[in-house]
């Protein structure tokens, strides 16, 4: 561990800070520990053990965190509820399922957090993530569940299990008791029903869900909602309901007018002109946005769903009319756009609209733009051009190459055999002070010893230990089996568990 600079008076701030810089989580530790030996006064508050919880969570080291964490329940420093949910999420990530739920059901009541909506929140979002539905919904009819608290997304969270279970009518009362809880019913609440209902065939309770939604037109127009709309017109009209679907756009439409003699005038579009399924709903795309009230979100929702659904061309329709109009074009729909033509293996397209479209509109490319473009050219096996796209982010300004970007490099060259490339972007990764998982160390070590590259892995193999990680049992293998010149080891299944629980010791 490198030389620390103790100040005569330390603060928990000051102490964070050193925690953050440590590349090795027992390190970190060993400072955590000895502060309270060192200033007898001192006592932790709820940022360090923020600090230190990062930190052992990656890479996890269970019993250590599970340790801290019941240290900072027993503490009387009031604790943060974003910290248990993150300790909950890391716990999860790494399959450790059991001890994610320890923490929620035995280690959150003995803290001194006040109330832990957050925790629950990440909870559910793992059980549903893992398809143990009703287990989520057991969790939420638990006594020491604080299922009041969830607020907004928590019921959205509800709707969509609800709605994943094939049973809207829960969704419903579900979304009939968000006025008793406090909350107010978003954009999502209403687009994760609304599909519910009518992915069920329950139509005409997602008429009167639309009805309830009128009241919002008419304060801001039909804006981002208008996703909800054309989900619940596609229904109608693929169900051959075209009369009830004119009708409730003209409703809606009329409900965006503002002046009475707009109103007086109105004309609702016919979709019965129309021959195919397709044609209907270009027509009620158009007059959603068009003849609804214009706004940015509006043409931002609608666009970005086409892009979604892969209708290029009726997106880009609606894109330049958007610019006659006089809006500016967002960020999140050229994004949406890179990453719809990604999907469809057109990255030549994508790239033109990061170096040429948005340019020309006056959009700086983002992180997440580039990341998205790299990833489908690394699924090309365009390596060299995403390495160019990572030179790329390095000279604009502003635009910093994260963790995720470097890691989405390695993969790819892991994927096509390109181990030693794979080794210099993780060297370029870690000088920026990224440290990567220990899989991909892993998988990068075990490249190198099949490469025959001994000094490279080595050198790895090094740097992994000096962040406290630990080799698999498999790396170990290939690096004796390398560096002695000796055959391949055949694996023992015994032995090879007995090797995985020496190294998972802390």
């Amino acid at each position: 561990m490198a030389t620390v600079r103790w100040p005569q008076m330390l603060s928990p701030t000051y102490l964070a800070h050193l925690i953050r810089q440590q590349k090795n989580p027992l390190n970190a530790l060993h400072l955590f520990n000895s502060a309270s030996h060192r200033y007898p006064s001192y006592r932790h508050n709820s940022a360090v053990y923020s600090a230190m919880i990062d930190t052992l969570s990656s890479p996890l080291r269970p019993h250590l965190l599970l340790s801290l964490l019941h240290q900072m329940s027993l503490d009387s420093a009031p604790a943060r509820d974003s910290v248990f949910s993150r300790a909950i999420i890391a716990l999860d990530r790494a399959d450790h399922h059991a001890d994610a739920l320890f923490v929620y059901c035995r280690l959150i009541p003995l803290s001194n957090c006040p109330s832990s909506p957050l925790s629950l929140l990440s909870l559910l979002h793992a059980l549903v993530s893992r398809g143990l539905l009703r287990s989520a919904l057991h969790l939420l009819l638990s006594p020491g569940s604080d299922s009041s608290c969830l607020g907004t997304s928590g019921i959205n969270l509800l709707i969509s299990v609800a709605c994943r279970l094939r049973r809207p009518d829960l969704g419903i009362q579900a979304f009939a008791a968000i006025r008793e809880l406090c909350c107010y019913p978003d954009r999502d609440t209403y687009r994760i029903l609304m599909k519910g209902l009518c992915d069920t065939g329950r139509l005409d309770d997602a008429v009167h869900l639309l009805y309830s939604m009128l009241w919002r037109i008419s304060r801001k127009g039909c804006d981002a909602d208008v996703v909800v709309y054309r989900t619940l017109l596609e229904a109608l009209c693929s169900a051959g309901r075209v009369k009830l679907a004119e009708e409730i756009l003209g409703k809606v439409l009329k409900k965006g007018l503002r002046s009475p003699r707009a109103r007086r005038a109105f004309q609702r579009p016919v979709l019965s002109g129309a021959t195919t399924l397709e044609e209907m709903k270009r027509i009620f795309d158009e007059a959603l946005v068009v003849r609804g009230v214009r706004s940015p979100a509006s043409y931002e929702a609608m666009i970005t769903d086409l892009y979604e659904d892969g209708e290029f061309a009726h997106a880009g329709k609606l894109f330049d009319e958007m610019t006659q109009k006089g809006f500016r074009p967002l960020v999140s729909m050229f994004e949406a756009k890179i990453a719809a033509l990604c999907r469809e293996g057109r990255t030549e397209d994508g790239i033109r609209v990061l170096e040429m479209e948005m340019v020309e509109s006056g959009c700086v490319p983002t992180v997440k733009a580039y990341n998205v473009l790299m990833a489908g050219l690394c699924r090309k096996q365009e390596l060299t051009r995403a390495m160019d796209l990572l030179d790329r982010m390095d000279k604009q300004l502003g635009c910093v190459a994260q963790k995720e970007t470097f890691e989405i490099l390695v993969d790819g060259f892991c994927s096509q055999g390109l181990f030693l490339e794979a080794a210099h972007v993780l060297e370029k990764m870690q000088r920026r002070k990224y440290w990567p998982e220990s899989r991909i160390i892993n998988s990068v070590i075990g490249g190198l010893c099949s490469a025959g590259r001994r000094y490279e892995a080595l050198l790895l193999l090094e740097e992994m230990l000096s962040q406290g990680k630990m080799p698999e049992a498999s790396v170990w293998t290939s690096l004796l089996s390398m560096v002695f010149g000796g055959p391949i080891i055949q694996k023992d299944a015994c032995m090879t568990c007995l090797l995985d629980d020496l190294l998972a010791v802390d």
